[in-house]
């Protein structure tokens, strides 16, 4: 059998899978645990926002809202009633439904919307969201938040690491499954061009609204287990910087990749972690916004695809070259 680039990649995924399932077994640090459980559910959200960026063409500043659903939905439902793992996959499915429902009513009323007009319009939902959790406090007690109690099985942290990481897993199958689709092949046509795909007879706002469906769905998962993490959940989950994060993650890692939002978030967290942990060593550290800043300027520099689209052109390069080699032989 010959061994292509996919079949490369997918021995690297399963090795990485493999030994992130096998490190609770050799290293105990609890520290690093709670860092690679954040990198899996950021990665959860970030995949979710390619599918809309990365796969669809469409850029949304109002990806916050289905996270800060997700992250409400669990609080909320834990937090009233017993800590259950029946009330619990009651929050996962309201969550599921919640989202469903909203960024179907999102995606109808401003998908019609082209770029940046959809983006501040989804910013300003966004925002309403915010406003709403602020003051509604008889359920969401405002900006101080609250906190709740979870399940037996979510208490102990190598459990919860073990939860996210299959989570994590199982949404990037189920995402480069629909991405392989025909729906998600018609998705991609229209993110290269709109006009033409809609002239071949495809109902483009459909498709979108597709799209934009099940990447609210799986915000919201992201926005569960963020909030089941801390045990507590405040207005921060609808904030601008989550979405940005998103944002973030998937042009550092590679757009339109998937595996490119996992690499992102796991390279922003660990950036986030490591800098803050120099602020304590150094005063210089402590604007560490403005290090991080400078790490994103440079991986834009060298990786203008970000780092999966980087490696996946250098590749498609040096395949090319043996061609044009045998064509210019058959040519002299």
């Amino acid at each position: 059998m010959k061994w292509t680039y996919n079949n490369r990649a997918n021995a690297i995924y399963f090795i990485i899978a493999a030994f992130l399932l096998l490190l609770p077994f050799v290293h105990d640090s609890r520290s690093l645990f709670i860092l690679l459980t954040q990198v899996f559910i950021f990665s959860i959200f970030a995949m979710s926002y390619d599918l809309l960026l990365g796969f669809t063409g469409i850029v949304s500043f109002g990806h916050a809202m289905y996270f800060g659903i997700g992250a409400y939905a669990i609080g909320v439902f834990m937090k009233r009633y017993e800590p259950t793992n029946l009330n619990f996959v009651l929050a996962i499915l309201t969550t599921i439904l919640l989202t469903a429902i909203i960024s179907f009513f999102v995606g109808l009323l401003t998908l019609r919307l082209k770029s940046h007009f959809y983006a501040m319009l989804t910013l300003s939902l966004s925002g309403l969201f915010l406003v709403l959790a602020e003051k509604w406090r008889t359920l969401t007690y405002g900006n101080d938040g609250f906190t709740f109690r979870v399940p037996e099985i979510l208490k102990d942290r190598t459990d919860f690491y073990f939860i996210c990481l299959i989570c994590m897993i199982a949404v990037f199958l189920i995402l480069s499954r629909f991405t392989n689709s025909p729906v998600g092949r018609v998705l991609q046509a229209i993110r290269e061009n709109e006009q033409r795909t809609e002239s071949l007879g495809y109902q483009v706002l459909h498709y979108k609204i597709i799209a934009s469906i099940i990447s609210g769905i799986f915000a919201g998962i992201a926005g569960i287990l963020y909030a089941v993490s801390l045990r507590f959940v405040n207005t921060s989950v609808f904030a601008l910087d989550i979405t940005l994060d998103a944002l973030l993650m998937t042009i550092i890692g590679g757009v339109g990749t998937l595996v490119g939002a996992i690499i992102g978030a796991g390279l922003i967290e660990f950036a986030h972690h490591w800098l803050t942990a120099l602020a304590k060593e150094h005063w210089i550290f402590e604007r560490w916004i403005i290090f991080f800043g400078i790490i994103y300027i440079l991986a834009v520099m060298f990786f203008p695809l970000g780092i999966v689209g980087t490696l996946k052109s250098i590749n498609w390069k040096r395949r090319k070259k043996p061609d044009v080699k045998k064509e210019e032989k058959l040519a002299g």
